[in-house]
């Protein structure tokens, strides 16, 4: 008995694990890239010129913000990912409806989109720059593009897996079409719906990017990115990178709150931890 309580006297009082705070939990990975960068530039572990010292690439972040460098290109890039976005999302969202609604519809049009969306997006490109140019117009259409088609397979999956059990529920209560389109095939195909438009609004960024290096005239930040990866500016380049994945993570988060506000009605998703 005594060395029993011995034991038990020896051991620490708390033994609770480290916990980390869930607002921060998300930094780990961040800054543990940014320490090992640091550490293999100062200690030589890398003497590779594609890697620059953290240092220089914030010189060159507030170089690019004082000369208002980096509010106009990423001013650019923003204003034609959002405007492909609501034009290929808005078009999505209606033909995505019609699809799923309507059994002609489908046989009219399903087995061409079907087709079409096999297609590559970049594939678009050399069409889009001989209709359009390489100005702003073809850049925004190629965005459109990159936004319709998530949003118009979602939509349709989304509305053809209404159960039938609630349309059954519609017609006892004797529901015109509108009223069965608005109270019971839009709110049960929704959560689908909004994953469709969520993932175009992500698609038309990495768009975004895309046909700036492909359509180079204009600003934007991948014309950014192009003009340090052909002088090999590699602090800019890196900047660059750094700038998307801030903007995509910005977006990512706008839209998750608003669906997450949108669908509250769902409940709490099973990911808790």
């Amino acid at each position: 008995m005594a060395d029993a309580s011995t034991a038990l006297a020896s051991k620490p009082a708390n033994t609770r694990p480290v916990r980390i705070p869930r607002a921060l939990r998300g930094w780990v990975l961040p800054i543990a890239l940014v320490v090992l960068w640091w550490a293999a530039v100062r200690f030589g572990w890398s003497t590779s010129p594609l890697l620059v010292p953290v240092s220089k690439v914030w010189a060159t972040a507030v170089a690019q913000v004082q000369s208002g460098a980096l509010f106009a290109a990423l001013g650019a890039s923003l204003w034609r990912d959002l405007a492909g976005f609501a034009l290929g999302a808005s078009v999505g969202l209606v033909f995505g409806t019609a699809l799923g609604l309507s059994r002609l519809f489908e046989q009219l049009f399903g087995p061409s989109f079907h087709t079409v969306k096999q297609i590559s997006l970049f594939a678009w490109i050399p069409l889009l720059s001989v209709w359009f140019g390489l100005g702003d117009t073809a850049k925004v259409v190629f965005l459109s593009l990159a936004a319709f088609f998530p949003v118009v397979l979602n939509t349709f999956e989304g509305i053809r897996g209404v159960p039938a059990d609630l349309l059954e529920v519609a017609r006892v209560l004797k529901y015109s079409r509108w009223q069965v389109l608005l109270r019971v095939v839009l709110p049960s195909a929704s959560p689908s719906i909004f994953a469709g438009i969520h993932l175009a609004l992500i698609y038309a960024w990495l768009a975004t990017l895309g046909a700036e290096y492909l359509l180079v005239s204009g600003k934007g930040i991948g014309n950014t990115m192009t003009d340090g990866r052909e002088n090999f500016w590699m602090d800019l380049v890196i900047f660059g990178v750094i700038v998307v994945g801030l903007v995509g993570f910005t977006l990512n988060w706008i839209a998750s709150r608003i669906e997450r506000r949108l669908l509250a009605w769902r409940g709490r998703s099973v990911a808790a931890f």
